[in-house]
């Protein structure tokens, strides 16, 4: 239930300002990809502003994502390292209980 509440308390108002953004940003802009000739029509684009915006966000977003992603790189080897370490020890435990109550069988028979 908190999850669901703090979800819509932070979409609602991103969805929002992206109405008011695509709603303010209408007007159809020209992106010239050639520095040279602005006026090439082959490396140009026409859209409406609130399109290009949202592509930057987007853009930034993924570009963001991959570079947390690879920033926490060696974080996710070092658990995956420790992962494979516990289970070795949680492996050798096992076998030393296996042990102990094997020998602790004996000395009851033996005493017994």
């Amino acid at each position: 239930m908190t999850r669901k509440l703090i979800n819509f308390l932070i979409l609602v108002p991103i969805a929002i300002v992206l109405i008011v953004l695509s709603v303010a940003n209408r007007n159809v802009v020209k992106l010239a990809l050639n520095p040279f000739d602005p006026g090439d029509t082959v490396l140009s684009v026409n859209a409406p502003f609130f399109v290009f915006l949202f592509l930057a966000m987007i853009a930034g977003m993924i570009i963001g994502s991959f570079a947390t992603w690879f920033k926490q790189g060696k974080h996710r080897k070092k658990a995956r390292v420790e992962a494979k370490e516990a289970v070795k020890w949680h492996t050798e435990a096992d076998k030393q209980r296996e042990r102990a109550e094997g020998v602790a069988n004996r000395n009851l028979l033996t005493s017994g």
